[in-house]
This record gives C-alpha cells, structure tokens and sequence, in this order.
C-alpha cells in the first residue's frame, strides 16, 4: 500500500523553483503546498514546526521531512537513484562540491545582491558593490565551467544543473540586464532546461497559486524582520 502523497511546500522563488524542476523530472506525484511570504505564513507555528527556519522550501515525505533546498535535492536523488553522476569516489566529491558551492556561495550572494540593489530601504553603495562583485565572481565560475563541459559535472544533467537553474533563471535580477552577455554559457543551460517539458512546469508551478504581488508594508514587515525590530 502507498504512503501519503509527498507534500512541497513552496513559492516562486528561485530555490523552491528548482525542487519543482526535480519532482516534475522524476516524476513523483506531490501536492503542492503555497506559502506566502509577502503574507508571512512562514511565520506561522505550523510551519515553523517543520522548518524552524522559517523559510521554503520544505518537502514532507511520509515519516521524513527535509528543508533547504540543496538537501532536498541530494535527498530525492538518492532516494530514486536519478539525476546524480556515476557512483565513484570522483564524481561523489564533484557532485558534494558543486551542490555547496552553489548552497554556500550562488545562492547567497545572489540573493544578498538582489535585496541590496532591489529591496534595501535606503541606499547601500556599500552593500550592493559588495554583494554584486561576489555574485560575478560566483557566476562567472559557473559560466567558466559550463564553456568547458554541456553540464556542470559533465556529459550528463544532474542535480547539479537543477541547483543552478534555480537562480540562474533570474540573472538579470540578481546582476543588471548585462548579466547574459557577461555569462552567455550560463544563458545556454537555463534556456535549454527551460525548454523541457519539466522546466516548463516548474515554471508554470507558481501561477497555481495567487501569491500576493505587492512588496508594501506589510510584506517588508514579514520578509526583513530585522528592520521593524531594529527600529524598536
């Protein structure tokens, strides 16, 4: 007999995005389970108790729940046997590498260059010059690597290049609107996963949901806790 459905809690951010690429690639049957941040339902106990963090996404399989993004991937992948490079020492240390590199490093410059250029409130000439010459520096790794190689550990599309299709989709966000010409390898993977059938509807996942659109008050107030208590 079946155990219950997997359950994903998610939204359209960039790192719940890429755990739809892999639930769609797999093929796993899931419910998906919004969580509006602007609404700041991360807050709420329920969902704290699953993620202490406070943050998506989070799957709840059966008896084993697992957050952060990363984790979630190397979990469904080894739980399924897909998606992950040859069983060697070798490809075992590439394969751990990348998918921290792109925990420790892709995502968070990345999304500290988007909050300072896009959402602190007040100018931070320090902080966007800071987190935008780290998240070239990042990216500009990747794209080195993807000249070399069609996918980030090789020959074969892994969980890797789920990982880094994540942000990679919003590079123009994270960087300025140069951000294809300056990484034209990394453009070539996000338009070729955009393209199959799982990428599109990882994409399409958000629009099931009618998250909330405005960044007003009340979404500041739940997405950068520390400004309201700062103030207090």
């Amino acid at each position: 007999m079946e155990g219950p459905m997997l359950k994903f809690y998610y939204n359209g951010s960039p790192n719940p995005t890429k755990v739809a690429l892999l639930l769609e690639e797999l093929g796993l049957p899931y419910e998906a389970v919004p969580v509006d941040t602007r609404k700041g339902e991360q807050h709420r106990p329920e969902f704290l108790a699953i993620n202490p963090n406070g943050k998506v996404p989070v799957i709840v399989d059966g008896d084993v729940t697992v957050f952060d993004s990363n984790a979630i991937l190397l979990y469904l992948a080894e739980r399924t046997g897909r998606f992950l490079p040859p069983d060697t020492p070798v490809a075992r240390g590439e394969l751990l590498s990348w998918l921290m590199f792109v925990a420790t490093g892709i995502g968070p410059y990345s999304g500290q260059s988007v909050h300072f250029r896009h959402f602190a409130p007040e100018p931070q000439e320090y902080g966007v010059g800071r987190y935008l010459y780290e998240a070239r520096r990042h990216w500009g790794i990747v794209d080195q690597r993807l000249a070399e190689r069609p996918y980030m550990l090789g020959e074969n599309y892994t969980i890797v290049d789920m990982a880094v299709w994540g942000w990679a989709r919003v590079l123009p966000f994270v960087m300025g609107e140069d951000a294809w010409e300056r990484h034209p390898n990394v453009k070539r993977l996000v338009d070729e996963i955009a393209a199959r059938p799982a990428g599109k509807a990882a994409n399409a996942l958000k629009d099931r949901h009618a998250f909330k659109a405005e960044f007003d008050a009340e979404a500041r107030r739940h997405m950068f806790r520390h400004i309201g208590q700062s103030a207090a």
